[in-house]
């Protein structure tokens, strides 16, 4: 299965590959220079230093019969164009979510929602930032009912697993109707 790893800038999508793929991640990421500035909103990511500039590959095995095949897109708007491609064949996506700044989530959401690409929030925990329920995120997000949250530690192995597999039942339930 293709599987789209997306959300706003710095949310953690390249985290989340590196951390549950079972291979050495392809990644694309290049240096953030004074060339963004003007370009790319870095409000509530000051620190961050790194970019993805085309995309993350990972691959994990759930078990014999299901291999996922992770690909996180980049997650600035200049790089947006990509996702078209990167969404060709996907079954389904993880739209990470940071609740220092829900509205990044906006456009993940309705990339998704107008392919009809199944998706599953996952709220990344960020020690500074503040905690709400799923419903409050739900509301947040203007998400549907059927449509997974789950908190997650985007560097946490098993945490990502919970999510990927939670998407996976997720989609296996929407394609039965």
């Amino acid at each position: 299965m293709k599987i789209l790893v997306a959300g706003g800038f710095g949310v953690g999508k390249t985290t989340m590959v590196g951390a549950i793929s079972e291979i050495a991640p392809l990644r694309t990421e290049e240096i953030i220079t004074e060339r963004s500035a003007g370009v790319d909103d870095l409000t509530g990511v000051e620190r961050k230093s790194t970019t993805t500039v085309a995309l993350d590959f990972g691959r994990i095995t759930i078990d014999s019969g299901l291999v996922l095949y992770l690909f996180g897109t980049p997650g600035q708007d200049r790089f947006w164009f990509l996702w078209d491609e990167l969404a060709r064949g996907a079954l389904g996506a993880v739209v990470l979510a940071d609740t220092r700044r829900l509205d990044t989530s906006f456009a993940a959401i309705d990339f998704f929602e107008k392919r009809g690409i199944g998706f599953t929030v996952g709220v990344n925990r960020f020690h500074d930032a503040p905690e709400y329920s799923t419903q409050e995120v739900r509301e947040a997000l203007d998400l549907d009912e059927r449509v997974p949250i789950l908190m997650c530690d985007a560097r946490d192995r098993e945490s990502c697993r919970g999510v990927l597999l939670t998407l996976a039942e997720y989609l296996i339930t929407r394609a039965l109707g």
